[in-house]
């Protein structure tokens, strides 16, 4: 990582001209429908396991960028030996004095001959902050050390951003609130953080149900990019109403209420527990907050990374992204599938690759619709009744062409292959990425079962994803770290407490929500 204040100063002089901006926003392009190759071709190209792992790599790259997000810049709390006063070195260089010169002044626009087209505008506060000195540093790394990828982000950006902003303006919120999918996951429907949040939103398991999305072991619908949208902007409304500003709800976004509104009671003229007046809180609340250091890091870098995005993404060009390939908006049919059903199966139907019905049905996190559940999939524009008729005669026998496996302690590839009557050969080319001596327990292996009966015992179960259990000196400490699922009714069973005075130990309330990974105090009994 090369950051330097230097450089994000340098940054400073594109900020400012984007502060004072005026006029409209591009327009989107027109939605098509996935790419459709020849049945053989999409056969012999993407076999299930080969997209799969595509897909998986493809998200790894995400997740590594995702990840240094928090990890890799230098915060600002680091350079407080510094002088207040030593303030970065000043920007030198005509490119610089132009911008501002078309940006600001009427008459140097055609002094310098600047094209006198409308400016983009914003519908949240940007120009306010976009001076803050971690916005810069943001700003810095997308452009610099994560710019390939973050090519790739914009690029998924145009397939969504339509349908997303829709769904924001239904909810009289912010549209630029959009953005929010750059910071949360780089728009990848399969995107699993460390905290195990999912999707291109990235909800935790208990608070996706709470908003009506679907999690278990078959469909997983924090993955489904238009019902997690869906979701997301329900709890953002929430947030906001609750907290009455967009910022702050950015922030319990990624925190939870909880702990924006503890922050709040902490500051000076805050609510102070009582409720107080929703006019005393601002988006500049949320810096007062980060400022205090009232929130953890995450969370004090959430919305300035939100701010960089959003000015990087309105205008790419002026940022030096001029070789984002956007992506057209998907389009699609559906129809109803009555029992499991490979996806590879439904690509064969309709004619287009496994790729392509994978990226339109990313729910299914097995590649099978479920057994003995009706379910909705999605097929390109214009195959749907092409696709329902020929499913509908279709011999069950031929709806599977796979199962799935879940690698137990002490399995071998040779004894997965015995017990489902496959050769090794046929397991080690349905999935292209397994190393038969390095089996991992819990490991998803696709067993091809094209032309078999699948076996009773074959719908196995994934394994629970493993979290970290609350250690003996956290709960001495009387502190509790959340677990996926729980509710703060069973922590205060848990530990002998009555919930009203857990929540009101947290300064929570019934309607409170917390996430996995806060960390309630337990008081004592």
């Amino acid at each position: 990582m090369t950051s330097s204040f230097a450089r994000s100063a340098a940054l400073a002089a594109l900020v400012v001209g984007v502060a004072a901006c005026g006029g409209a926003g591009g327009s989107h392009a027109g939605a098509v429908e996935p790419a459709v190759r020849d049945s053989a071709a999409a056969h012999s190209v993407d076999s299930l396991g080969a997209a799969i792992a595509r897909v998986e790599q493809d998200s790894a790259a995400d997740q590594q960028v995702l990840d240094s997000l928090h990890r890799v810049l230098p915060h600002p709390d680091s350079t407080r030996a510094r002088s207040d006063s030593a303030a970065p070195p000043p920007v030198k260089g005509e490119e610089v004095e132009r911008e501002a010169v078309r940006l600001f002044d009427k008459e140097g626009k055609a002094l310098v001959g600047a094209a006198p087209s409308p400016e983009p505008t914003f519908d949240i506060d940007v120009s306010s902050f976009a001076m803050n000195r971690r916005v810069l540093q943001y700003l810095e790394f997308f452009r610099v050390d994560s710019r390939d990828r973050f090519v790739i982000w914009l690029g998924r950006l145009a397939r969504y951003e339509g349908m997303i902003r829709d769904r924001l303006r239904a909810k009289r919120l912010p549209e630029d609130l959009v953005y929010l999918t750059l910071v949360e996951s780089g728009l990848s429907n399969t995107a699993v953080s460390r905290a195990k949040a999912v999707g291109m939103w990235q909800f935790m398991a208990s608070t996706g149900r709470l908003y009506g999305l679907t999690v278990d072991p078959w469909v997983d619908e924090r993955r489904d990019p238009f019902k997690a949208t869906e979701a997301a902007v329900n709890y953002l409304a929430d947030l906001r109403e609750r907290l009455g500003s967009v910022y702050l709800a950015a922030a319990a976004y990624n925190a939870g209420v909880g702990r924006i509104e503890r922050g709040i009671n902490r500051l000076p003229g805050g609510r102070g527990g009582s409720g107080g007046d929703p006019d005393s809180v601002s988006d500049l609340t949320f810096f007062q907050l980060a400022d205090r250091r009232y929130l953890r890091r995450e969370t004090r870098d959430y919305v300035p990374k939100l701010i960089a995005a959003s000015l990087i993404a309105k205008q790419p060009r002026r940022y030096g992204f001029d070789d984002v390939q956007p992506l057209s908006p998907l389009t699609f049919d559906e129809i109803t599938v009555t029992d499991a059903t490979g996806l590879d199966v439904i690509a064969r139907l309709a004619d287009t690759s496994v790729a392509a019905i994978l990226e339109l049905n990313p729910q299914f996190v097995r590649g099978i619709t479920p057994p003995g559940r009706v379910v909705v999939v999605r097929v390109p524009r214009g195959r749907g009744t092409h696709v329902a008729e020929r499913y509908d005669s279709l011999p069950a026998t031929d709806r599977i062409t796979f199962v799935d496996h879940y690698v137990s302690r002490g399995q071998t590839l040779s004894e997965i292959a015995k017990r489902y009557r496959v050769t090794l050969a046929m397991l080690e080319g349905a999935n292209p990425r397994i190393r038969s001596h390095a089996l991992r327990v819990g490991q998803r292996i696709i067993i091809p079962m094209s032309g078999r009966i699948v076996p009773a015992g074959a719908w196995s179960t994934p394994p629970e994803p493993r979290y970290r259990r609350v250690s003996r000196t956290e709960a001495s400490r009387g502190s509790h770290r959340v677990q996926s699922g729980e509710t703060v009714s069973e922590i205060a069973r848990r530990y002998g407490v009555p919930l009203a005075a857990l929540l009101n130990y947290n300064g929570l309330t019934m309607a409170s929500i917390i996430r996995a990974g806060d960390l309630l105090k337990i008081p004592q009994k």
